[in-house]
């Protein structure tokens, strides 16, 4: 492929967005990226549902740099999916299939996964003693109230209850930049990344929302997260709304690697160094607390972006392998996690070495995984329909979820 990016989303002479290869393998990436960071888990990271009594530092600290960018970068490319969802459809279509889509699977994986996983999860700290409390008593202590967290019941479909949301809330937004004014708007933003570095713009209103809201809500899955998520997803739908957004991806991604490796060496050396980083972490409105959250900004857009140029540049391309993904990406999704749960809290009690039950957990997670879309959910009509997957005669939306 040459140095020139074939990207324009609007140019096709049928008068609809042109197919974008490259965003379908980023989704599908996306998707493996998430099940090998919750297929490790057990066995490096921060708390988890089932652990393993021996972890790995340094898988703990692959774990950290691909939870920095990689929810950012998830979101973005469904944010995209949105511009091409709505050059074909009304705001009504257009949020009846995403009811469809995110809504459903999210409450039928519930009902049928959760509470095995969170069984499980109690089972395990029971064995071990770390738990005393009944099961009924251990369910009591987990917090409800009305605002982003309440996802987090639904574990990792936590994505699916905020990604409905964003649809939601951005489609005013959406439509206000499909009109006059709002197309103004984006022709100004446009016309600044026509400079060299322009792109990096994008930062600015992130570190913002980041720094101005993550003090009040730090808690993961609360507003501070939900508001910044929210805000990489609308980028996504932005940056494929005038050409010379990606265009100025692709020019400017030696810059952005740049900016991109200088903030993370900065954030893995005050890791590394004696500083009291987790500390500053933890103590919102310190300084060390934003500059923590600084990093953790320039980093989650600058190796977004990095992803979003490799797409372009290397994998603007179909084959087999993607139009089966392509389909079976949002199952898998719902699908996975409760298999690695499962798996997991057995292969953990093993009396075997960490990186032994690592692999064992992955490579039998992922053919388990694979197995139950392709004999089951893959076959039948119904839950076809129940997690989010068309009617076998219906055609695929370019960008997924």
């Amino acid at each position: 492929m040459s140095d020139q990016v074939v990207t324009n989303p609007q140019a096709s002479q049928s008068g609809k967005a042109a197919r974008l290869y490259y965003v379908d393998w980023l989704r599908v990436i996306a998707i493996l990226v998430v099940f090998f960071f919750h297929a490790v888990h057990p066995f490096g990271g921060t708390d988890w549902h089932i652990k393993n009594l021996e972890e790995s530092e340094v898988l703990t600290i692959l774990l950290y740099f691909l939870g920095i960018w990689g929810m950012p970068f998830f979101f973005l490319i469904a944010g995209s999916a949105s511009w091409f969802a709505l050059q074909r459809r009304s705001a009504g279509q257009y949020v009846s299939e995403r009811f469809k889509r995110l809504l459903i699977p999210f409450f039928v994986g519930f009902i049928l996964f959760i509470p095995l996983t969170m069984f499980l999860e109690w089972k395990l700290d029971t064995i071990r003693g770390v738990q005393q409390d009944s099961f009924q008593a251990w369910l009591g202590t987990f917090r409800i109230d009305f605002s982003p967290w309440m996802f987090g019941w639904g574990q990792h479909l936590w994505f699916l209850g905020f990604l409905f949301c964003f649809a939601i809330f951005t489609l005013p937004l959406f439509l206000w930049m499909n009109g006059e004014t709002g197309k103004k708007f984006v022709f100004w933003m446009a016309r600044i990344c026509e400079h060299r570095g322009g792109i990096l713009l994008f930062v600015f209103p992130l570190l913002v929302l980041q720094l101005g809201l993550r003090p009040f809500y730090p808690a993961e899955h609360d507003w501070a997260e939900f508001i910044v998520q929210m805000a990489f997803f609308a980028l996504g739908y932005i940056l494929f709304s005038d050409q010379r957004f990606l265009t100025a991806v692709h020019r400017d991604w030696k810059i952005t690697l740049g900016l991109g490796m200088l903030s993370l060496i900065s954030l893995l050396g005050l890791y590394l160094s004696d500083l009291p980083v987790e500390t500053w972490y933890q103590s919102p409105g310190t300084p060390g607390f934003f500059l923590v959250y600084f990093f953790i900004t320039v980093i989650g857009l600058s190796w977004t972006l990095i992803m979003l140029f490799i797409g372009m540049r290397f994998l603007d391309f179909s084959n087999a392998w993607l139009n089966y993904w392509r389909e079976a990406s949002l199952p898998f999704f719902v699908i996975h996690q409760p298999v690695i749960i499962v798996i997991a809290f057995f292969v953990v009690q093993w009396e075997l070495a960490w990186p032994i039950k690592m692999l064992i957990v992955v490579a039998s997670s992922f053919l388990v995984c694979v197995g139950l879309y392709e004999l089951l959910i893959r076959r039948s009509r119904p839950l076809r329909l129940v997690f989010g997957m068309p009617a076998p005669t219906r055609p695929q939306a370019t960008g997924g979820v």
